[in-house]
């Protein structure tokens, strides 16, 4: 009587069939709902990346009301920059074809949206001025909000921290 063996390699790879088919079935399983876009705040040679906040996120359009308590509420993805740098924001080609814009600590900084996908800003833009008491501020939220150019609609607000070292 013969037996077969199937060899270390035969083995190892019906493992690996089987648990990338055992994935696919979780994954349909329990709906995949796809990932938002992606921000990144890049200074030096440190990437700082976050998707849309959390509730901050609607393709079809975020109510007006959900849009300013997003741009005004606290926290967001802490980066730290000296005033010396140069930071550069990326954002996915998606967020680019809608146009994005920069607010700081929950005011519009610029007037029209922007549509390319990076651009470069002197950190120290960021903390010119002084504020309360004649210094200029340690920290300021930074958040960039994706619009709809054509219906004039908000998308999504993706937030960071720019802390001064």
């Amino acid at each position: 009587m013969t037996v077969a063996f199937f060899s270390g390699k035969a083995r190892r790879a019906g493992v690996a069939l089987g648990a990338v088919s055992a994935g696919l079935l979780v994954l349909s399983a329990c709906g995949w709902v796809k990932p938002t876009p992606i921000a990144t705040v890049t200074v030096g040679s440190d990437s700082y990346n976050t998707e849309a906040a959390e509730n901050c996120y609607d393709e079809g359009g975020l109510k007006e009301s959900r849009v300013q308590e997003c741009l005004s509420a606290k926290g967001g993805k802490p980066v730290e920059v000296s005033v010396d740098d140069r930071i550069r924001f990326g954002v996915d080609p998606e967020i680019a074809e809608n146009g994005w814009t920069i607010f700081l600590d929950g005011e519009r900084a610029e007037q029209e949206p922007y549509t390319k996908t990076y651009r470069s800003i002197s950190a120290s833009s960021f903390f010119a001025g002084p504020a309360m008491g004649g210094q200029s501020p340690s920290s300021v939220r930074v958040s960039i909000l994706e619009t709809d150019t054509k219906t004039k609609k908000a998308i999504g607000v993706y937030r960071f921290v720019l802390k001064k070292v």
